[in-house]
């Protein structure tokens, strides 16, 4: 990881963060544009997501309703329809809350590991386990969009570096925890539905990446499984 370097961890606000092979991808400024008036192919499933009336037709307020939502996660055009990427969204939320407190329901992250970070790109979330016992999580993470998936298998964290700054883009990566090559969980200023994904880092809110950074130790196993929607 030539030319590395280290400085204090700055402001999260910014429009992405990258890992030195892994770079996250940047959020799109929210398009100034006229409210859609058109009724959307989701438009049902948006409004009840909402809490909208639900008729299937477009109105003023539906529009204001689902721009806040679209400009909250930046989802773009922000313009208030209800398409498929904004349903898509909304979709991945309604399946992440109803895994509740079972997230390996399925079994599929290993239980003879001992301690384990688990991510599961089709549901976007990831938690850690020791054995059957959930340490912490379920939470909603961002992973690497088409063509920059977060590689899937068993790993071990090998690099922790709290005040990582990426070499190449000059941009800082809090609480980075690499496990391959650049891919590392670490903290975004970005909203963890806000698509298409990273460039493979597992991106996780701050609060999220430091739990995982005072749980976690180099050595430690971490098994990605499933695949990401769109990928």
């Amino acid at each position: 990881m030539g030319g590395i370097r280290r400085r204090g961890v700055v402001g999260l606000g910014v429009t992405g963060l990258v890992a030195p092979l892994a770079l996250a991808v940047t959020a799109a400024p929210a398009q100034a544009a006229s409210c859609s008036t058109s009724t959307g192919p989701y438009q049902k499933q948006v409004e009840k997501f909402l809490g909208r009336p639900v008729d299937g037709r477009q109105s003023a307020a539906d529009c204001t309703a689902i721009r806040a939502f679209q400009s909250k996660h930046g989802i773009t055009p922000t313009i208030g329809y209800a398409g498929s990427v904004t349903w898509g969204v909304m979709d991945l939320m309604n399946k992440q809350k109803a895994v509740g407190n079972k997230p390996n329901k399925d079994g599929k992250c290993p239980v003879n590991k001992g301690r384990i970070a688990c991510v599961n790109l089709t549901l976007q979330l990831s938690w850690i386990q020791d054995g059957k016992k959930l340490v912490y999580g379920p939470v909603p993470v961002r992973t690497g969009r088409d063509r920059y998936e977060t590689r899937t298998g068993l790993k071990k964290i090998y690099w922790r570096d709290i005040d990582h700054v990426s070499n190449l883009y000059d941009v800082p990566m809090p609480y980075s925890q690499f496990f391959d090559g650049g891919q590392a969980f670490h903290s975004v200023g970005l909203s963890m539905w806000n698509p298409p994904g990273s460039h493979g880092c597992v991106n996780m809110t701050k609060k999220d990446a430091k739990k995982y950074w005072s749980l976690l130790r180099n050595g430690d196993d971490v098994f990605v499984y499933g695949r990401k929607p769109g990928t």
